[in-house]
């Protein structure tokens, strides 16, 4: 209990910290996005009720049979109220506030209905459900901090240094375009509704606490909370805007040039340039690649459906966030190595930190320390070397999934097969 109360005020702190400093730019925080959403339209309806499924991994069936019904009903109530008052939506859903209501009814019914250790088992269904959301609307807030503080962008070091990988995010937007609506339609709703997918293979990890009582020490959602947490402290180190928006269309008067996707930047000297204080800095590393890469390895141990779906997140994702023109080639590498190195670190945490867990998350750390310092102070070579520096980039990143690979297989190994012996004919 004085754990979770620790961990309780330290988050609530945080988030008040992040409500002054949007403020004080002159824009709602997180803590105020939220309370919105109680009555005005919610900007994702699906994030709150895959926020409520998470949360009624502690509920008996029963009970997941009356949230539901309570949240559809709320929803169906609200709706007709803005009907009737001639409300409009813009930018939101118009359902999900019933989902909130209901998560915020568990947490009143936890304080005031139950006692113990059921109390401590809702109360932490109900934070489980919240966190994700706030998670949400922490990193808007965080984009909004970067884009205000970051007068100038470095996509210029970027692009330069994305010509050792051939470009990629170039050659991703041309096929986007080649594919018409459709593609680009289904990669948009699966680059959106990320975090839905998280939901999906976290209800699957935490399907037995109603019966246990108790939460398993990792899962998926923790390493997903923790790389959107640290991820925009990188963006304050390295602030890129993507292609589409620094060398695109998206741009608008602010793009270096209009040169996304059909004409590649030349090699030159890169050096800052200035950009707008709307558009978040959030290219490097590419933490929707982190997260597909989460998913997909969170659903290893899943049935069959489920590693089929994470394997198709991980590759829509890819294809969106280059085809989009939303990251470059070398934010994907450096997603995939801060991805596995926080989840590596997040495993040694909680079954105690061994020699293999120290060595591996320091190389992790290494590898993404020396991808981040090789973008910034040598894109030109890499660029002018891309036979050297493509491979080099790759095998860093290949180096990290094996040795990643490897410690869990020392940390989780499979049990040896038995070989029977086939029975042998008896002599007469």
């Amino acid at each position: 209990m004085i754990l979770w109360a620790s961990v309780a005020v330290v988050g609530l702190g945080f988030l008040v910290a992040l409500e002054i400093v949007a403020r004080h730019y002159g824009e709602p925080g997180p803590l105020t996005y939220q309370a919105r959403e109680v009555i005005f339209a919610p900007r994702s309806g699906p994030l709150l009720y895959a926020s409520m499924a998470l949360m009624m991994v502690v509920l008996t069936w029963r009970q997941r049979f009356v949230a539901v019904a309570a949240a559809i009903g709320i929803d169906l109530v609200i709706l007709l109220v803005r009907w009737t008052a001639d409300a409009e939506v813009s930018d939101g859903h118009h359902f999900g506030n019933g989902a909130l209501w209901v998560i915020l009814g568990c947490a009143v019914i936890a304080v005031t209905r139950r006692t113990g250790a059921e109390r401590v088992l809702l109360l932490k269904g109900v934070g489980l459900g919240l966190l994700l959301v706030a998670g949400r609307k922490t990193g808007d807030t965080w984009l909004l901090i970067t884009a205000k503080t970051h007068p100038t962008v470095l996509d210029p070091y970027v692009a330069t240094a994305d010509h050792a990988l051939g470009n990629p995010a170039w050659l991703a937007g041309r096929i986007i375009e080649a594919t018409g609506p459709a593609g680009a339609h289904v990669l948009d709703w699966v680059y959106v509704q990320l975090a839905v997918a998280a939901a999906v293979v976290a209800l699957y990890q935490l399907r037995h606490v109603a019966v246990e009582r108790r939460f398993p020490g990792h899962h998926l959602v923790r390493t997903f909370l923790v790389i959107g947490l640290l991820g925009p402290a990188i963006y304050m180190i390295f602030p890129v805007v993507g292609p589409v928006f620094a060398f695109g269309p998206d741009g608008g008067p602010w793009a270096a040039a209009q040169l996304w996707p059909d004409t590649t930047l030349p090699v030159s000297v890169p050096h800052p340039v200035p950009f707008d204080t709307i558009t978040p800095r959030n290219c490097m590393p590419s933490l929707h690649t982190a997260w597909a890469t989460i998913i997909f390895v969170h659903s290893r141990r899943a049935p069959r459906v489920l590693r089929w779906a994470g394997t198709f997140w991980l590759l829509a994702t890819l294809g969106a966030t280059l085809g989009f023109g939303y990251h470059y080639g070398v934010d994907i590498i450096a997603g995939v190595v801060f991805a596995l190195t926080i989840e590596a670190a997040m495993r040694a945490l909680d079954r105690g930190w061994d020699r293999a867990g120290v060595r591996l998350v320091a190389y992790g750390t290494t590898v993404f320390a020396a991808l981040l310092l090789a973008y910034r102070y040598l894109p030109v070579q890499m660029a002018e070397h891309p036979w050297l520096s493509g491979p080099l980039l790759l095998l860093a990143m290949v180096s990290v999934i094996r040795g990643y690979q490897r410690t869990t297989e020392l940390w989780d190994p499979k049990p040896a097969r038995v070989r029977q012996r086939e029975p042998q004919p008896e002599l007469v």
